[in-house]
């Protein structure tokens, strides 16, 4: 197997982004589905068109927080998603046309079920991972090894993920995930430097419970283009 690591690998982070673009939630543990978390992108922000809207565009977006509330609906800023509440700060920070739909499916993924990052990468880069938005993070990974793991499987807790790509990555790593400031230098480095890609983009090939801590291992596999 190529890609050394540093053993034992662990889940340092599970994260889940109930409305697309909002600030997400950490969790200490989750039942990862077939599809990915559930919850994660249940929700997320069209214009008057219909048309997506998402943080690479408005970015004041990031400032709200979505929640998951214990019966199963997205909150924005602890407000149920379809409320007055809600839909008043969507507009204060996208614009007077913007407004909150459910995702088709149960989710809005750009790419895969789910987004790995590793601790070994995030150092690499020196910068806070919350701006690659990853639902886990795998620590005691050594550097840029994750490069290696597409068409491997990664067994983290009872759940088994098929890695698939290396994430090309957009405009949402340049935001800073607590002000929204943007600094520009690092999608650069990423592009200059990684031919635009990081973290890692998985499929769900076993469905099963992940918490923080959990034992993460790599093994071959067959995961495919």
């Amino acid at each position: 197997m190529n890609g050394r690591v540093k053993e034992p690998m662990r889940v340092a982070e599970l994260w889940r982004y109930p409305v697309k673009s909002l600030r997400g939630e950490p969790l200490a543990a989750v039942e990862i589905a077939r599809d990915g978390i559930p919850g994660d992108r249940a929700v997320h922000v069209v214009d008057e068109r219909g048309e997506l809207i998402t943080a690479r565009s408005r970015r004041r977006l990031l400032l709200l927080e979505a929640t998951l509330a214990p019966h199963g609906e997205p909150l924005v800023d602890g407000h149920r998603w379809d409320s007055d509440e809600a839909a008043a700060r969507v507009r204060a920070a996208a614009g007077d046309g913007a407004r909150l739909v459910r995702s088709h499916g149960g989710h809005r993924f750009d790419d895969t079920d789910l987004l790995v990052a590793t601790d070994g990468a995030v150092a690499w880069l020196g910068r806070d991972h919350r701006r690659l938005r990853p639902n886990l993070l795998i620590e005691g990974v050594e550097g840029l090894s994750e490069r290696a793991w597409p068409g491997s499987r990664l067994r983290v807790g009872e759940a088994l993920l098929d890695v698939r790509r290396v994430c090309k990555r957009c405009a949402i790593t340049t935001l800073a995930p607590d002000t929204a400031e943007v600094d520009p230098g690092v999608l650069r480095r990423i592009n200059t430097e990684l031919d635009g890609r990081f973290a890692l983009n998985c499929d769900v090939a076993e469905p099963g419970r992940v918490a923080v801590g959990d034992r993460a291992n790599l093994m071959p596999g067959r995961a495919g283009p």
